[in-house]
């Protein structure tokens, strides 16, 4: 998972994208101040949004709207698992890789050679031929991020489809022939019969996907970074509105555990910022610094993990359910832990800009998101009711039942105040 903010300006080999021998030159103080507002902006809409539609998330037949419920036992062992993975993909880059592209060192130990025929031949260079400096051309990067390519062409359509789903059905007209669709997946027969997939969609689903595809090919013949960001985004808001925390104390635990992880990785390695930049996919927000001078072409930019998006927003939205479940038709602790979120984010930027190092997010977000809102329940005398609120797994038959007349009053409430 990446989770650094990372500032690329002034040749800086934190940079997200490929560094080379020569340094790029100064951005100026408006690029660095329109791409720090820029990543400010895409991190807080996703995550105001998103807990929005997870209070109205669907918790009926419809698996893809059904929200993954993270118990305290999954957020204790997701920075171990996230940690196993990112040195995985280290140790990959490094063994694989150590120039970056073997496919380049391929081209640098075989050379063409033309004879006076006209014939070309390809011959191999002693000079520069190692017996084990490669392995298999199946492994060169340019096959992994390829690879890599397609399964965010597929995943960021699916996401972005779902993302622009409800804003799209405003502007379709009421005679629009829309018809319904279901996609059923089944393991066993009988009484053993499993549901594995159990889709429903209709024709409005389904130009949204053509509308997304049209974002994936973009995405996948320019890797451009606005299409980049896109994707970035709709996994974001998909993330915040469908990974729900059971409760605050496991919020806690999983806040707590990533900041060990952000600080360790950033500080303690260069791993993080290494497999960053070595990964050609939309895992992160870019803005480029240089936006100014070189129009969408640039190519100077500075990066925001979606880590930092994600995380401590399903913190947030859960703060924002546990407003609505104190039934006061107030969204105190929600408003407080979204300023926390901005306050934390900006003093990243702020440190980073001031040390030109790339910086572990969580180290200033999680005690601010944590921090305010506790302080908040402390002053009103309601940390009891904070950290006893539980929210049950919508995977349980018996808990959409019981969950029917709490989601009606929330959607209400929501509606009201957005009105």
């Amino acid at each position: 998972m990446d989770s650094a903010l990372s500032d690329p300006h002034n040749g800086s080999a934190e940079a997200g994208g490929p560094t080379n021998s020569t340094t790029r030159p100064p951005s100026t103080p408006e690029g660095i101040a329109l791409a720090y507002g820029s990543l400010l902006l895409m991190a807080l809409l996703p995550i105001f949004f998103g807990a929005l539609r997870s209070v109205r998330c669907a918790r009926g037949k419809n698996a893809s709207d059904m929200p993954e419920t993270i118990t305290s036992r999954d957020a204790a062992r997701f920075p171990i698992i996230a940690s196993c993975t990112l040195l995985g993909l280290y140790l990959f880059f490094k063994v694989y890789f150590p120039n970056k592209s073997y496919t380049g060192s391929v081209l640098k130990t075989w050379k063409t050679q033309k004879s006076k025929k006209g014939k070309t031949a390809v011959i191999q260079n002693p000079t520069t031929r190692d017996s084990h400096s490669c392995p298999s051309e199946i492994f060169s990067q340019e096959y992994i991020n390829l690879l890599l390519s397609m399964y965010f062409f597929v995943l960021g359509i699916l996401a972005l489809s779902h993302t622009i789903s409800p804003f799209m059905n405003k502007f379709f007209p009421a005679t629009f022939p829309n018809r319904q669709y279901q996609l059923l997946f089944t393991q066993g027969s009988g009484e053993n019969k499993e549901e594995i997939i159990n889709y429903e969609f209709d024709t409005k689903d389904l130009v949204c996907l053509g509308l997304s595809s049209i974002v994936g090919v973009w995405y996948l013949l320019r890797k451009h970074w606005i299409a980049n960001n896109l994707f970035g985004l709709a996994f974001s808001l998909n993330g915040v509105e469908l990974l729900h925390l059971n409760n605050v104390s496991t919020g806690c635990i999983l806040l707590g555990g990533l900041f060990i992880y952000d600080v360790f990785w950033v500080f303690g390695t260069n791993v993080m910022v290494t497999v960053a930049k070595s990964f050609e996919a939309p895992i992160k927000l870019v803005f480029p610094q240089d936006l100014l001078e070189k129009g969408l072409e640039a190519n100077n930019f500075a990066m925001l993990g979606l880590g930092d998006v994600v995380i401590p927003g399903i913190f947030i939205a859960l703060l924002l359910r546990f407003d609505i479940s104190l039934k006061k038709n107030t969204h105190t602790y929600f408003y407080t832990s979204f300023a926390a979120y901005i306050f934390g984010l900006g003093l990243t930027i702020f440190i980073m800009h001031i040390f030109k190092h790339a910086q572990p997010a969580l180290l200033y977000l999680v005690p601010a998101c944590i921090g305010f809102p506790v302080l908040v329940a402390l002053a009103k005398g309601e940390v009891t009711e904070m950290f006893s609120y539980e929210e049950s797994n919508p995977k349980d038959p018996a808990a959409v039942t019981e969950s029917k007349g709490t989601e009606a009053s929330a959607s209400k409430g929501l509606e009201k105040k957005e009105k």
